[in-house]
């Protein structure tokens, strides 16, 4: 099998898709498939390259991957850290993708990986050119999340939401994440839905010490991006009215990082803002917290079928889970017993913080959030289910 993934966002990045496709695609080299890979030259999340070139990339030179898979890079814009920069940049390199997809081995599947739109109709493009068949992973809910966000303005929203509709019914396969996302889509009519969840290999991930029995504070976490999904407004709001007992950590970038920092300011608020972490620093961020903070905003209808990745990350090093999520997210922390869900006020997070810093037994979640990771969101055993998605479509379509 010859698999062909087209993303926005590739190792050395860290980012969401880069996470879910590396684990993947280490499970699709390990039964001996080869996978090319179509991403941007490494640069990521500051919109400008920080790598050294030999680690990045270069333009349209394939470059091999950790596990063996063969990597061609195309160009990116430099662009500032606004929606529209964002979506120049995606644009520009989903236009180069289709050549670059182009330019090697034929595959027996192209996957294109979601949410970046413009990667989506890349995607298809390259698909229709190889004739081979398209997989839509669908990491996000659009175009729900395009309709909550109001992403495109004016007419344009309209024929937006109906070239993201017409992709997902033109491809073979649509993956999504979520099972409530997947029951959307065939609400509407498509038959060709499957759901791999994203996961955590446990295997590679330390299970921390539980955090002291008694402290000052209640030192709260989050780690993510800083976008208008997560509404951090709401627990730096928190922070401020519970700031006898608290101090909050926000870890990240994103396009509303600079107005939360503004508010954390105006508000005199216990926030401390740190850069985006990787590696053994995420690990030094988590050790120190006693609660991590999964947050979306509750006003997207979209949002009661997404579950933020992090979520599976915090539940097996061992933390207490901060939940300010609807619907499928929101059912993973109650099943876990790993924390608690509260709902996006800021009085009702800072009361919960105020519980938690006066009970701290309550912190100690013990291995519950990690043995639900390994019974529901294990990495392997999801990779294995990708793969045989994957030689299902291929042999249906070969079949005479």
């Amino acid at each position: 099998m010859r698999v062909l993934l087209l993303t926005h966002s590739y190792s050395p990045e860290h980012s969401p898709p880069q996470r879910r496709w590396t684990q993947i695609i280490r499970s699709f080299r390990q039964r001996g498939w080869d996978v090319d890979v179509v991403a941007p030259v490494a640069h990521a999340p500051h919109g400008k390259r920080t790598l050294p070139k030999d680690e990045a990339g270069r333009a349209f030179r394939r470059d091999t991957g950790v596990y063996g898979e063969r990597i061609r890079r195309v160009p990116y814009l430099w662009h500032r850290t606004t929606r529209l920069g964002r979506l120049t940049n995606h644009i520009m390199s989903a236009a180069c993708s289709v050549p670059a997809a182009l330019m090697g081995p034929k595959p027996d599947a192209v996957i294109v990986t979601v949410p970046s739109l413009p990667i989506l109709g890349a995607g298809y493009a390259a698909a229709r050119l190889l004739r081979k068949p398209l997989v839509v992973d669908m990491r996000d809910a659009w175009p729900d999340i395009a309709r909550d966000a109001r992403l495109v303005p004016g007419s344009a929203k309209g024929l937006a939401e109906r070239l993201i509709i017409a992709i997902q019914d033109r491809a073979d396969l649509v993956v999504t994440v979520t099972y409530g996302f997947a029951q959307t889509l065939r609400d509407r009519g498509l038959g060709n839905v499957a759901t791999v969840s994203n996961g955590v290999d446990v295997s590679v991930r330390e299970l921390l010490m539980p955090p002291p029995i008694e402290s000052d504070f209640l030192n709260v976490l989050y780690l993510g991006n800083h976008g208008e999904s997560q509404r951090l407004d709401v627990v730096i709001r928190a922070a401020a009215l519970a700031k006898d007992c608290v101090r909050l950590t926000l870890v990240g970038h994103g396009v509303q990082r600079r107005e939360l920092k503004a508010l954390a300011e105006e508000l005199d608020a216990p926030v401390v803002f740190h850069a985006p972490a990787v590696g053994a620093e995420v690990m030094e961020h988590y050790r120190k917290a006693d609660t991590c903070v999964v947050s979306l905003r509750d006003d997207w209808k979209s949002f009661e079928t997404t579950i933020p990745s992090k979520t599976y990350e915090v539940l097996a090093v061992g933390r207490h889970v901060t939940g300010i999520v609807l619907g499928e997210a929101r059912k993973i922390i109650e099943e876990s017993g790993a924390g608690d869900v509260v709902s996006a006020h800021p009085e009702k997070v800072a009361d919960l913080w105020r519980e938690l810093a006066a009970d701290r037994t309550r912190l100690l979640t013990g291995t519950s959030g990690r043995d639900w990771v390994h019974d529901n969101a294990n990495v392997d055993a999801l990779a294995d289910a990708y793969a045989e998605l994957l030689i299902t479509l291929v042999d249906g379509v070969t079949t005479p």
